[in-house]
């Protein structure tokens, strides 16, 4: 199956799921005629026969415990492409494999069980059932499945309290605030302990100080539960602080894969320039990515690689001496001192100082 692959993963493992050649095509007799075609449809077929493809042959893997955020403006197919992988919307051509199994020829019966018991999903609009107490709704999917009402609402209870709604657990959806709600929104889709977590702009309607306060609370929960994430945004920060790699979309295609650090310093057109040019790159580079050969100075101490140059700014600005660089497991990959941060911290938004 073809895939996109811009940044080197892991030999080791297999992916958690498989995107290929994924099409969602609308029109008049659009079924029908992708049907009959026995290939891969291309952008003369659609203008041939009056057809939209909303999603145009789109490949990609995800790894286990991998965050990947799709993004792209308004209309550019972000959300049509999670709701066609998590078959929310059947796709019109393509393969689709969950642990290398076929998701997209799951029989109806085989795709009610993949949702009840290794799919989540989290929406904008929170959907939560108003004459049922917190408790009643994050125990919901387990409900529906059919677990002993002692079962659920004691794995209910462990997932509020998880996302830190303990002490709310009796309160009704009108007794909560918008990011509470969407708290409860976010345990109920994890109560059944997903392998793989649809998020579709879920804090986009929160005001920026809560939708802040919940992307840290995704970060630390994601620690804990180490789940596969699809999640689309339209906010190139929220993508950058979240992600493990970002796709990024244009009229149905994907334009660009890779990590924030690449989609920042490494922008393969105009269209993904437009995104990055007012994210600060301090914000997004790692010491690492910008570390100079070590040589035998004395160093003033030891910096992660993995630190953005943000986090460790002031540490270096404070210091006259450089700082050793190293991977978690102590290799020494250079130094950085001051000279090496400053375009980072100071350049205008539209340089790229790599």
């Amino acid at each position: 199956m073809p895939h996109v692959s811009e940044t080197d993963m892991p030999s080791a493992l297999a992916p958690k799921l498989q995107v290929g050649e994924l099409w969602k095509i609308y029109g008049t007799n659009a079924e029908r005629l992708v049907g009959n075609l026995n290939r891969a449809p291309d952008d003369a077929f659609l203008e041939k026969h009056g057809l939209f493809g909303a999603v145009r042959g789109v490949n990609f893997d995800v790894m286990p415990g991998e965050l990947i955020t799709i993004m792209g403006l308004s209309g550019s197919g972000k959300s049509t492409l999670l709701r066609a992988v998590s078959r929310l919307i059947e796709p019109s051509y393509g393969t689709l494999l969950i642990d290398g199994q076929d998701f997209l020829g799951a029989s109806s019966q085989e795709l009610i069980n993949i949702r009840r018991h290794r799919l989540g999903m989290v929406f904008q609009h929170y959907a939560l059932l108003p004459h049922r107490t917190v408790l009643e709704n994050v125990a919901l999917p387990l409900e529906v499945r059919g677990e002993a009402r002692t079962s659920r609402l004691e794995k209910a209870r462990k997932t509020i309290d998880l996302v830190g709604l303990g002490n709310l657990i009796d309160r009704y959806p009108s007794q909560l605030s918008g990011g509470q709600q969407q708290r409860v929104g976010i345990a109920r889709s994890l109560v059944t302990d997903p392998d793989i977590w649809f998020l579709d702009e879920p804090f986009s309607a929160l005001d920026p100080l809560i939708r802040r306060e919940l992307q840290q609370e995704l970060l630390r929960l994601q620690k804990i539960v180490n789940k596969t994430i699809l999640f689309v945004t339209h906010d190139f920060d929220e993508a950058v602080r979240l992600a493990t790699r970002i796709i990024v979309m244009e009229a149905g295609r994907i334009v660009q894969i890779g990590t924030p650090e690449d989609i920042v310093m490494r922008p393969k057109n105009a269209y993904i320039e437009a995104f990055t040019r007012n994210i600060p790159k301090a914000n997004v580079v790692t010491v690492g990515a910008i570390a100079r050969p070590p040589t035998e100075e004395v160093l003033a101490g030891i910096l992660p690689a993995q630190a953005r140059i943000v986090e460790v700014a002031s540490r270096i600005l404070a210091s006259s001496g450089t700082f050793g660089v190293e991977t978690a497991d102590g290799h020494r990959v250079g130094i950085i001192g001051t000279t090496d941060i400053l375009p980072f911290l100071f350049s205008s938004p539209e340089t790229h100082a790599a």
